[in-house]
């Protein structure tokens, strides 16, 4: 155990070495390469980022996030070229069928929900979803930077409040009760849709012209 931190203490103290001559960049240039394909501690850096200068933490959000859809364009083009055959040998039948139909009906959100998602979430393979169903290009760009700028935004402020340390913590309890996480994160967006359909459906009802009693 205790060589594992050490083997993880070094490595973490290499990827700053290399980030802080890049100064604000190196919070794009590893969110662009995490999302590429490298799994690197990405939580980590823009905890580490936001901590050391509490007064910039937003523009080291949308650094982040702005890098990792760009970054994401290296396997959206992966799937576009051919990326089916790719996406089936990870995921079972079902589970492909499954995320189709989610990209049919919305597929922003579709892409959107799992971006928001701190690991353990299979986020990649959504990403190579999206360009398998063919979303278009520039709404692949937004949802993925919409969805990270929520997460690094909610890191910023947890990080801001209570130190870089709780990304530990967190990824834990991720790891541990992720299925229960994941639910709770599903029902609260699932109750959001539903509020804000049917404030839709009021404001358009309310469009309608109302017939006096009057008329025939």
């Amino acid at each position: 155990m205790n060589a594992l931190k050490h083997i993880l203490a070094r490595y973490t103290g290499f990827v700053w070495a290399v980030l802080k001559p890049l100064g604000v960049w190196g919070v794009f240039t590893i969110s662009a390469l995490d999302a590429a394909a490298l799994g690197l501690p990405l939580d980590l850096v823009v905890a580490g980022y936001v901590h050391q200068d509490h007064a910039r933490f937003l523009l080291y959000v949308v650094m982040a996030s702005a890098g990792s859809a760009l970054g994401s364009s290296v396997l959206y083009l992966i799937g576009y070229l051919g990326g089916e055959a790719v996406l089936r040998k990870r995921i079972s039948a079902e589970r492909f069928d499954q995320i189709h139909r989610s990209f049919d009906r919305h597929e922003f959100w579709a892409l959107m929900f799992p971006a928001m998602l701190p690991p353990p979430t299979p986020f990649k393979l959504f990403v190579l979803a999206a360009a398998v169903f063919e979303m278009n290009f520039w709404h692949f760009l937004l949802a993925i930077f919409a969805g990270r700028f929520v997460r690094f935004l909610t890191l910023a402020f947890l990080t801001i409040e209570f130190g870089p340390q709780f990304v530990s913590l967190t990824g834990r309890l991720f790891r541990e009760h992720f299925s229960w996480v994941l639910a709770g994160v599903g029902v609260a967006l699932v109750i959001w849709l539903v509020v804000r359909r049917r404030k839709t459906l009021i404001a358009e009802d309310a469009k309608v012209p109302k017939r006096s009693l009057g008329e025939s």
